[in-house]
């Protein structure tokens, strides 16, 4: 495996980190957020259901999977970005390609 300079590593974990803050700041929003605004959100309704409830009983669970895809697709572009490929650490870790 190569060795990545340490500003360069510093710049990947904090791209990293502030994209975690976010889907978890979001993820929060939608699970706690629109619970703790039932009264003036009961006035909507989604398959029947008042809004809050919805979001709280299967709402929240649809975002959370929606932004671990989306969580998964910005990691692999970030690491792509920094030189941190999969497919190119999986092809040096196979002794196929050896770079002194």
């Amino acid at each position: 495996m190569k060795k990545i300079d340490k500003a360069v590593a510093d710049a990947y974990f904090n791209k990293r980190v502030r994209n975690i803050v976010v889907y978890l700041t979001l993820w929060f929003i939608v699970s706690f957020g629109v619970v703790m605004f039932a009264q003036p959100l009961s006035n909507f309704t989604v398959n029947g259901m008042p809004f809050h409830y919805f979001m709280g009983a299967q709402g929240s669970l649809i975002v959370f999977i929606i932004l671990l895809f989306v969580n998964a697709i910005q990691s692999d572009k970030i690491d792509k970005e920094f030189g941190i490929d999969e497919d190119e650490n999986e092809r040096l870790s196979s002794g196929k390609s050896i770079d002194h």
